[in-house]
């Protein structure tokens, strides 16, 4: 096969590394957190699901708050994931830190009866690429509903204890909305939803929205401080290059030297967040959220094409590492890949802004530049 990047003598080497992208990331979203990191001074944080996708920057920007704040004011942390498929190599690198401790634990079985206390939680053990929640779909469910009720199990438990919960998030989903009638994009947190059921992706969609209405209604009846966050579209470090989403999947073609294939004709539009600016908003919901409310995360705009997509990541391709590549559509060989995927995403997120603070700002072309540089350093990875 004809090497589609031109490797021209020293000029990878020039481009930052991923190390120096995940650093500039990682105090942007210090700086952005001050107030709500200095709230959780000194308290317990859980996050489940913590070696994944977001989990990555969920846990190195508290560790990076960490490194800059007294030990009595640290913020105690512990992961609970499953790790099935291993112990991830960046968060090995991190087990020695004081502040961070390793737990394996399916968040579907019952919490361990050691449980420490934590004032603040976070439940992120979900799977959320459409190829492998497809795959394992009583398992996407059982994290969603049962692992959540887990959850708030102990967070009703913990009111009746002298460390009641302070905080907890609840990831949901953009694709609680399905797809939108026009009218109803850019889609606000009241939209209700246009959703299958029945479809192949309602073992992610309706688990969540079920989720959702555990929280609404645990937070009424127990008066927890149970707060739900709406993902739109989050890309960025992280997010394996396996993943099987769009970007992670742009990424590999280019990267191994090949064309940019589109299993579909392109024209679906989504507005793309940022993973450093999503990790913000995320701890924005946790600490000021309002109990039993959900929040979208993303970003307004430019809301764009999937071919446009393509071809913005080819355009920076070229410049950052001489690619060569074009883009070829084909088919995919999952008659039912295209089943039920919305035509449109783009949130409204006035919501998250006037009540949190949530003010995304790193733009497209440099949270896609970012990205590439990442994936350039973390071009292999296991299946995820």
């Amino acid at each position: 096969m004809e090497d589609l990047v031109t490797r021209a003598p020293g000029a990878l080497r020039e481009l930052p590394g991923a190390e120096e992208v995940v650093r500039q990331d990682l105090a942007e979203i210090c700086a952005g957190l001050t107030d709500e990191f200095t709230r959780m001074a000194g308290k317990r944080l859980l996050i489940t699901g913590g070696a994944g996708f977001l989990g990555y920057y969920l846990v190195q920007s508290v560790l990076h708050w960490n490194r800059s704040v007294a030990a009595g004011e640290r913020i105690r942390l512990t992961v609970f994931d499953n790790y099935m498929r291993g112990v991830p190599d960046w968060l090995q690198r991190l087990e020695g830190d004081p502040s961070l401790r390793l737990v394996r634990h399916d968040v579907r079985d019952p919490l361990p009866a050691d449980m420490d206390d934590f004032e603040y939680l976070i439940h992120a053990a979900s799977i959320a690429s459409p190829t492998y929640y497809r795959k394992y779909p009583i398992e996407t469910m059982d994290a969603n509903v049962g692992g959540l009720r887990h959850l708030l199990e102990y967070c009703r438990r913990q009111q009746l204890t002298d460390a009641p919960v302070e905080g907890f998030l609840f990831y949901s989903t953009s694709e609680i909305y399905g797809d939108p009638d026009p009218q109803h994009i850019p889609t606000p947190e009241s939209y209700r939803g246009n959703v299958s059921c029945t479809g192949p992706r309602a073992c992610y969609d309706e688990s969540k929205r079920y989720g959702e209405t555990l929280c609404v209604n645990f937070a009424q009846v127990y008066e927890l401080p149970l707060t739900i966050a709406r993902p739109f579209n989050n890309y960025g470090p992280g997010l394996k290059i396996t993943d099987r989403r769009v970007l992670p999947d742009f990424a590999r073609n280019v990267l191994s030297g090949e064309d940019i294939v589109m299993l579909s004709d392109g024209s679906p539009t989504r507005t793309y967040c940022y993973v450093a600016d999503a990790v913000a908003g995320y701890y924005k919901v946790l600490v000021r959220g309002r109990a039993g409310e959900a929040y979208n995360i993303g970003v307004e705009g430019p809301e764009i094409s999937i071919a446009e997509l393509a071809e913005r990541v080819v355009g920076l391709a070229r410049e950052l590492f001489g690619y060569r590549g074009r883009i070829v559509r084909q088919a995919s060989a999952d008659p039912e890949y295209l089943t039920d995927n919305p035509n449109r995403r783009c949130p409204v997120i006035e919501k998250a802004r006037t009540e949190l603070g949530y003010d995304p700002r790193v733009e497209l072309e440099d949270g896609l530049t970012r990205s590439l540089l990442w994936y350039r350093d973390h071009n292999q990875a296991e299946e995820a």
